[in-house]
């Protein structure tokens, strides 16, 4: 069975004390309505670097709530002022790193050819990261969106071992419902995800593809989330506005 992934992306929300009582929160209703084992839920909270110390101190001691980063700098060090080594990341304990997110691409002009530089960084420092593709409106409409995610897995991740893209996360972004209110529907999701696993297995194989966890990010919400994790092929979500409300992010690792 593929892992099931509920991941906290926070985005640029919180203060500190805010974001310590949400991961507080978060903790003791998993702990409390999930289990030990999380009910088979990996649980991956993003929080923005200011915080990662801060809120891993409140669950080093648990199992299955992990500590994850929104981005990682391109390069391994230097004189980059303003960015975030993944050497940097990895002597806090971050285990995931969001990487390729549409926000990321959109805002500040990230390349696939960068994100596979910052692929290899991740896992060269013992890291794994949460891949994220997607399509706008306007590709969609266009009849263009599945080449295009295609397109952004095979540039972006296609030159990794099989040993190390076995452990790669994806996650499914339609940009046209992040922070819109509106969502794939279930049809919707199930159709790209179905596609992203065949394309894998065109490249490494029907096994790997059947391992790899592929998320769905585009306004995943207690209401929702049920139905599109009833799907085969999804296994989990990149949760935004959701993540930031313990209740609602707790439901949502309780829908699968």
């Amino acid at each position: 069975m593929r892992q099931k992934i509920v991941a906290g992306n926070w985005k640029m929300n919180l203060i500190k004390e805010e974001a310590q009582s949400l991961t507080a929160e978060i903790v003791g209703m998993s702990n409390d309505e999930l289990g030990t084992n999380q009910n088979g839920v990996k649980l991956i909270l993003c929080p923005s670097f200011v915080h990662i110390s801060t809120i891993k101190s409140l669950f080093k001691n648990v199992k299955n709530v992990h500590l994850g980063a929104q981005n990682v700098a391109s390069q391994a060090e230097g004189a980059y002022t303003g960015e975030v080594s993944a050497e940097m990341l990895v002597s806090y304990q971050v285990e995931y790193v969001i990487i390729g997110h549409s926000e990321r691409r959109q805002y500040f002009k990230e390349t696939n050819q960068e994100i596979a530089q910052k692929i290899d960084l991740i896992f060269g420092n013992g890291m794994l990261p949460i891949f994220c593709c997607g399509e706008t409106l306007e590709l969609r409409e266009e009849g263009n969106h599945i080449e295009f995610i295609k397109n952004q897995i095979s540039e972006s991740l296609f030159h990794l071992p099989a040993s190390k893209f076995e452990k790669v996360v994806i996650a499914y972004e339609p940009i046209w419902a992040i922070g819109t209110g509106k969502t794939a529907s279930s049809e919707q999701a199930q159709e790209i995800h179905a596609a992203i696993r065949e394309h894998i297995a065109s490249k490494y194989g029907q096994e790997i593809a059947d391992k790899t966890p592929i998320l769905y990010g585009g306004s995943c919400k207690p209401s929702n989330a049920k139905e599109l994790f009833a799907c085969a092929d999804v296994d989990g979500g990149l949760i935004g506005g959701a993540a930031l409300k313990s209740r609602d992010f707790i439901e949502i690792a309780k829908s699968f």
